[in-house]
């Protein structure tokens, strides 16, 4: 039995709409794409709650990104998201920032709540203004289209991404079965510091604001900041967490018995979504999982696992099925980490290719057969402690590039 069915943790259809009380929406309004979702609406018809926000390290944050932040930080209650994609309101002036506000504005009107409550949240071009017309109407039909169906949301927040992602996982709190629910998007300029993407997750359940502060700090950082497509980190890049209380549980605090089990929920959606990122990289054709065992911290292993993952060199040789495990070693002896080399065990897949500071006798044909699965795992197992990590990312591809030399047009 895993921790998670110990402490009554189950994976559920759905994405950021399955938590009780929360609807969505999503519609085409034409602001970059013609023909497919452009803009998204989710909404808690439930009053009150608590919000909690995490941001892109980037200098350069976008304007929807600080009017969010002011909203969610401002004290009040945010019970709504508004997003549009195609053009990420980035590098725009002093116009940006006030169509952020209007977008903000306008959903507040529709939805019948204050602006305070909304944030907003824009992903796309850097450096080209919003249509505001054809962003209003959008919003318009966004809000009397919503429903319990998070999908069309899923789908309106995407740029290059080929699929939606979402998760949803119950927990039982206090004899009460809550509700966590996450979408994300993200497959280009995704590096950790923080998750380079957009991702809303919900829940019903209640708890107390410094709570869900630290539970959402510490679930990205398990998450989303150990995911890597390119080492490129955007303006845009938000995680919102909105709690609404609509499953009448308890308030979940630091000391609640609950606490244990709604924080497994929490990292487990989002971890799922994290790794829907990775495999959706751009140009991707594999996910590459890079787990790191018997270092001295967590935090070690997750920087090692996060220095390989994303070498561009060993994403290389994992689109190409190439087991060159010195790539691997390197990334590790650049990570910044101290450690004994030869106290490394690496394995690509179940085969040991390195160990005791040499080349393990292995089958060289074996070895590249494990990195030819949609899923490869590269495993380092370290003398240095018992403390472990993942991080995830994609194999580099041709089609990387193609996508990325004319990515504006």
């Amino acid at each position: 039995m895993n921790k998670n069915t110990e402490i009554g943790i189950s994976a559920v259809e759905g994405g950021a709409a399955a938590a009780k009380g929360f609807v969505a929406a999503g519609v085409a309004c034409g602001a970059r794409y013609e023909g497919r979702r452009d803009l998204g609406l989710l909404f808690s018809e439930t009053a009150g709650g608590t919000a909690a926000f995490v941001c892109t390290t980037n200098v350069l944050k976008a304007a929807p990104l600080l009017v969010t932040r002011e909203a969610v930080e401002g004290g009040g209650v945010v019970r709504a998201v508004v997003a549009n994609s195609g053009i990420a309101n980035a590098a725009t002036g002093r116009r940006g920032l006030e169509d952020a506000r209007r977008m903000q504005a306008l959903a507040a009107r529709e939805l019948g709540i204050g602006a305070d409550e909304v944030a907003v949240a824009s992903t796309g071009v850097i450096g080209e203004h919003l249509p505001m017309d054809r962003i209003e109407a959008g919003i318009k039909s966004a809000a009397a289209d919503l429903g319990p169906d998070g999908k069309a949301f899923a789908e309106a927040i995407l740029t290059t991404d080929t699929r939606t992602k979402e998760a949803a996982a119950t927990a039982e709190v206090g004899g009460a079965t809550v509700t966590v629910g996450g979408t994300a998007k993200g497959s280009g300029m995704i590096h950790p510091n923080m998750a380079t993407m957009l991702a809303f997750v919900t829940t019903d359940a209640a708890v107390e604001e410094g709570c869900l502060r630290e539970v959402l700090s510490r679930a990205t950082e398990r998450t989303f900041n150990r995911v890597t497509v390119d080492g490129d980190t955007s303006p845009n890049d938000m995680v919102l967490l909105l709690a609404n209380g609509a499953a009448g549980n308890e308030k979940i605090t630091r000391d609640s018995p609950g606490y244990e089990a709604f924080a497994a929920a929490l990292e487990r959606v989002m971890r799922e979504l994290a790794k829907e990122i990775a495999r959706d990289g751009e140009g991707a054709t594999k996910l590459v999982e890079v787990v790191v065992e018997g270092a001295r911290s967590e935090e070690s292993a997750a920087r090692l696992a996060r220095s390989v993952v994303g070498s561009s060199l060993v994403k290389a040789a994992a689109h190409g099925e190439d087991a060159n495990w010195g790539r691997v070693l390197t990334a590790m002896g650049y990570s910044g980490e101290g450690f004994d080399p030869d106290g490394v065990e690496l394995f690509f897949g179940p085969v040991k290719v390195f160990g005791g500071g040499a080349p393990a006798p292995h089958d060289a044909a074996e070895a590249n057969a494990a990195l030819a699965a949609d899923e490869i795992t590269i495993t380092a197992r370290m003398s240095e402690g018992e403390a472990s990590a993942e991080a995830w990312g994609c194999d580099l591809t041709y089609e990387y590039v193609k996508i990325n030399g004319s990515y504006r047009s």
